[in-house]
């Protein structure tokens, strides 16, 4: 073998290295704290994937201490009133005809059921998180705890929150891409792609999927790709650094 041909095969043997300006994405997935084995599953996922966990959900706790212990990060999926009226009250709920002291006790209930949070991400809010009053309070119970997160995951183009975040100095960001808003395997390969491709455009984006088989199916096929492909999986803090 020739010296270019032995260069060529030593540089196929080089790990793959992250440039200081490879496309950054961070996956959160949410509505855990219910489903036992989908949620271990998706713990299990490589890479600091971020788990976000619902208050009222049984298995929450225990879940959210599997994570810790993995060295994943760990949220509160908050739930926060959607438009629909006649959708089904989660617990832990803030809704809009809670006052300012109400808002603050569920909060501080939602936080103290899930072990392990630096952050909080909302769930549904599509009425909620268009209320300035509202999120003005939220993002004030937030501030106060002075080492949270959020993120908003976006489920009406007309939320308030991402904006009253930042008014009120807590690390924010949003929802890009919901990488199953319905649960085919086309959908969630589909929606995959196009948050690599948000990536390249912007140079970082921010997905949320479920932990259907679906999604975790795809999950553990792609994931270990994405560093051959020049992007980089980060946590969500490091996007708010």
């Amino acid at each position: 073998m020739n010296a270019r041909g032995l260069l060529a095969v030593l540089l196929l043997c080089l790990p793959t290295v992250a440039l200081p300006d490879s496309p950054r994405i961070a996956i959160i997935i949410d509505d855990l704290g219910y489903h036992f084995a989908n949620g271990r599953r998706a713990i299990d996922l490589p890479g600091p994937i971020a788990y976000s966990f619902l208050p009222g959900g049984p298995r929450a706790r225990v879940l959210a201490e599997r994570a810790h212990r993995r060295g994943k990060d760990v949220l509160l999926h908050l739930p926060l009133q959607a438009y629909d009226d006649d959708a089904r009250a989660e617990p832990s709920e803030i809704h809009i005809d809670m006052g300012r002291m109400r808002v603050a006790q569920v909060f501080a209930e939602a936080l103290s059921s899930v072990p392990h949070v630096i952050g909080i991400n909302s769930h549904r809010g599509s009425l909620l998180t268009r209320h300035p009053g509202h999120m003005q309070w939220l993002m004030e119970e937030i501030s106060a705890r002075g080492n949270l997160f959020f993120v908003d995951s976006f489920t009406h183009h007309g939320s308030v929150a991402l904006q009253l975040a930042r008014e009120n100095g807590v690390p924010a960001t949003r929802r890009d891409v919901f990488l199953d808003p319905d649960p085919s395997a086309e959908t969630v390969a589909r929606e995959f792609e196009r948050m690599k491709q948000l990536a390249r455009e912007r140079g970082r984006a921010v997905a949320i999927g479920h932990p259907h088989p679906t999604t975790l199916d795809v999950l553990e096929r792609e994931l270990p790709r994405l560093a051959e492909e020049g992007f980089v999986l980060v946590g969500v803090r490091e996007l708010l650094q």
